[in-house]
């Protein structure tokens, strides 16, 4: 009764379209949810999210699990998660998108979740890590590890999404680190974001992440951008 007051006053709506959810809804109204546009990048080891990171970083896996679209429901998503604190889009997308990785889980198996972090003043600004609750419930669903301290952001940089390529690779370069101990050697670390855009983020990541002893890399974002 508490919770129906409560939804009466404040009620819940659709993170896609902004409609009022029913109640065997969450977060998504069915309707959105049957117009996400999946990509199926996980059936396909040649897809596109492989091809960002040609010749550039040795890659075990990659794949999103929505196209982003500009005005299209999977922006509005990333937005509502990403500045209006709706963090459990994160977990929705994550616990729908895990079922996917388990078919593949076998032939890249990972030892870890690693979210692309925020720098300690970004993180302190928003509150929270918008690829936290996806990532987490990745870890959940394959059963393993969720790691948000070997991977570090050490320099403070402004938002990279109106730059150019150039742009974003030069100024994304030297931004990563990380702790390195003998119990991390040897491991396959699935990087997580939201948005794969240029892959400049995700490679720098990736080539601090390399300075560990015996790793391999997979990467997962929520979305990926159409070119």
């Amino acid at each position: 009764m508490f919770e129906s007051l409560i939804n009466l006053f404040f009620p819940k709506v659709c993170a896609g379209c902004s409609s009022l959810l029913m109640t065997n809804e969450t977060v998504f109204c069915t309707n959105c949810r049957h117009e996400m546009p999946l990509t199926q990048y996980y059936l396909d080891n040649k897809n596109e999210a492989v091809k960002k990171f040609y010749g550039k970083i040795e890659i075990e896996h990659a794949s999103a699990f929505l196209y982003f679209n500009k005005k299209g429901i999977v922006q509005e998503l990333i937005h509502n998660l990403k500045y209006k604190g709706y963090e459990e889009i994160g977990t929705v997308l994550g616990d729908w998108y895990v079922e996917d990785l388990k078919s593949i889980q076998p032939k890249v198996p990972f030892d870890a979740v690693i979210p692309v972090p925020l720098h300690r003043k970004k993180f302190k600004e928003r509150g929270y890590n918008q690829v936290a609750t996806f990532g987490n419930a990745l870890s959940k669903g394959l059963g393993i590890d969720y790691n948000e301290t070997i991977l570090f952001r050490k320099k403070y940089s402004k938002t990279q999404s109106k730059k150019n390529l150039l742009g974003r690779s030069e100024g994304i370069k030297n931004v990563f680190d990380v702790h390195i101990s003998e119990e991390n050697h040897n491991k396959h670390f699935l990087l997580v974001d939201d948005v794969l855009t240029t892959g400049a983020t995700l490679e720098a990541c990736s080539r601090a992440l390399l300075k560990i002893p015996g790793t391999k890399i997979s990467i997962v974002c929520m979305a990926m951008a159409n070119s």
